[in-house]
């Protein structure tokens, strides 16, 4: 498959947020895509924000992007605590704190939930990103779950099988009040990033996919 990234950019040290509506998605949806990046040392800065969690899931979280940020040289980790399924009653809150944060940095990537999701959530946070950064790269990921709305996404990452693993490792190794759940295995995970790599003829086998809708070649 044809990349058309610049070898500028594709040199560049990355400014990177990434949203999350709940502890485990940004883990979910782009994580196999942060370890490639960070592995090959391309992120210079991250902001890493959720937005609902209880107190078990907040820890579950931090645990996690601890062990994913640990290199990076600069990172920045919020969990907010507003209520599951319930951000929609919050969005005037959150969207001040959308805007407090495209203060803090001009990043180079935004990844965010799929606007089409099915999860009232995600799509508000796709939303509030879009309105947000709008002469940014904004990558939206994907979330299987019970709801069947996985589409066809445009945008792919080749991941090392080592990335693969990883991400599984820690997925299951960090959200411990999750792994109760009929979806969250690995056989869910690895599946999807195997789909993927054939879509979009990974030399590995495995990919991250994303919905592209904007971007300036």
């Amino acid at each position: 498959m044809i990349g058309l990234l610049s070898q500028k950019w594709a040199q560049k040290k990355l400014k990177v947020i990434a949203f999350g509506a709940h502890c485990d998605d940004i883990e979910i949806g782009c994580g196999g895509t942060l370890l490639k990046w960070m592995s090959e040392e391309k992120i210079q800065q991250i902001i890493w924000v959720v937005f609902s969690s209880t107190e078990k899931r907040k820890l579950e979280a931090l645990q996690s992007a601890d062990l994913y940020l640990a290199n990076i040289p600069e990172c920045e980790i919020f969990i907010h605590d507003y209520r599951d399924a319930y951000l929609s009653f919050s969005a005037q809150e959150i969207k001040y704190q959308f805007e407090e944060i495209k203060q803090w940095m001009d990043p180079d990537v935004v990844f965010t939930h799929y606007r089409n999701d099915r999860h009232q959530d995600h799509r508000l946070l796709s939303d509030l990103a879009w309105n947000t950064f709008r002469n940014h790269l904004i990558l939206e990921y994907e979330i299987p779950k019970y709801d069947g709305d996985l589409h066809t996404p445009n945008g792919y990452v080749s991941l090392p099988t080592e990335q693969v693993d990883r991400k599984i490792e820690l997925l299951l190794g960090c959200y411990h009040s999750q792994v109760s759940k009929h979806w969250f295995d690995a056989e869910t995970f690895k599946s999807l990033m195997r789909i993927r790599g054939l879509e979009c003829g990974s030399p590995s086998r495995y990919a991250e996919a994303f919905h592209l809708r904007k971007c300036l070649l």
